[in-house]
């Protein structure tokens, strides 16, 4: 969880208390249960506010452009918008709000595509209720999260790179200075700046600014993009 910093002042007799961030969360799936249910789950959590529900993809869409939460909850196929289509159109026209896509057996073909669409995690519907509040308190913190299953998928998926798609990988990544290269490859192992900077003797600032150029250079909305550029390349991950 990240806390916000606390200030002793021992001269005025005053100390600040440590309290969570708040996290705004929008929900996006047309079964009312589903909802309720991840609704419940968030808001017993603590510091999680749930701005606003929508049961189809024009909603979801409709939901991040007016109440702009960090986090929205995706289901990965509903009615009213084609299949990812709601997923391109919050990070085009919301950049400030990241996706977690719920996904079921039944649609877990989906992962490949929404992450590249711009989706920051992917989770499984049938997952524990500690997992989904995790994941959005590490989405809202910048980083990026995805089911164990789904991390093994991923894994599997990008073994095999293709040469063409080796090759294009490895010229966008051609731009990137050294050290931004080896926090590309931190990254694409799911490490948070706080631990990259740790390994590599540098403050959380630099490489939250590091991460930022990376991204920026790569033509990435988020660090699960850029993580998949790197495995497309075949960097020791």
């Amino acid at each position: 969880m990240t806390l916000t910093t606390s200030t002793s002042w021992a001269s005025a007799g005053l100390q600040l208390v440590d309290k969570p961030r708040t996290i705004t969360v929008g929900i996006a799936d047309d079964e009312v249960l589903i909802r309720t249910g991840v609704r419940g789950v968030l808001e017993r959590s603590g510091n999680v506010v749930v701005v606003g529900e929508a049961g189809d993809g024009s909603g979801a869409l409709e939901l991040a452009r007016r109440q702009r939460p960090q986090v929205l909850l995706m289901d990965a196929s509903m009615p009213g918008m084609e299949e990812l289509a709601a997923v391109r159109m919050v990070r085009r026209h919301v950049p400030g709000t990241q996706v977690i896509m719920l996904c079921t057996p039944q649609t877990e073909e989906l992962l490949f595509p929404a992450l590249r669409a711009g989706a920051a995690g992917f989770l499984f519907k049938s997952g524990d209720p500690d997992a989904l509040v995790k994941a959005v308190r590490a989405v809202a913190a910048g980083e990026a999260i995805l089911s164990p299953s789904a991390t093994r998928a991923l894994i599997d998926h990008f073994t095999g790179a293709d040469s063409e798609r080796r090759d294009a990988a490895r010229s966008r990544i051609s731009l990137l200075t050294r050290r931004e290269q080896e926090v590309l490859v931190y990254l694409a192992q799911g490490m948070a700046n706080a631990r990259i900077a740790r390994l590599m003797y540098l403050s959380e600032g630099a490489i939250k600014a590091h991460v930022s150029r990376l991204l920026t250079k790569l033509r990435c909305d988020n660090r699960v993009q850029a993580a998949l550029i790197a495995r497309d390349a075949a960097l020791p991950c």
